[in-house]
């Protein structure tokens, strides 16, 4: 089934598109003179790590991973790779959940089109290696 290898594409680079918006990653600062305020930051940008909110980042590594190894696994189809997208889509899809465990402040909608569809795309890949192979 080559539209499923090439659909196995979309996911991941939806993922990185909404990754590069300014509007994923978010920190939330107390003002000492009244009401805490929120700002977002890309995946990519580095002062959400500076604040110990590692996982967008890192999140954002693993999409790029996901994204040349997508781009092999189109070229020549194995088995191992889709075991290894399916396995790292996982991965990335646990770890883009992880800023909610500061609370759901620290989650936006665009954080939740990202894990969504990393979570496709584990779906996706865990169909793929069943069917193509």
């Amino acid at each position: 089934m080559k539209k499923s290898r090439f659909l196995s594409l979309i996911c991941p680079l939806i993922a990185l598109v909404c990754e590069i918006l300014p509007y994923g990653a978010v920190l939330n600062f107390w003002n000492p003179e009244g009401e805490p305020f929120r700002e977002t930051f890309s995946y990519f940008d580095l002062t959400p790590f500076g604040y110990a909110n590692f996982a967008p980042f890192i999140t954002a590594i693993l999409t790029c991973i996901i994204m040349i190894i997508t781009i092999i696994f189109i070229i020549k189809p194995k088995r191992t790779a889709s075991k290894i997208l399916a396995i790292l889509s996982l991965i990335a899809a646990v770890i883009s959940l992880m800023p909610l465990l500061y609370g759901l402040s620290f989650f936006s909608p665009v954080s939740a089109v990202i894990s969504a569809s990393l979570a496709a795309n584990t779906v996706l890949m865990f169909y793929i290696r069943k069917t193509d192979f």
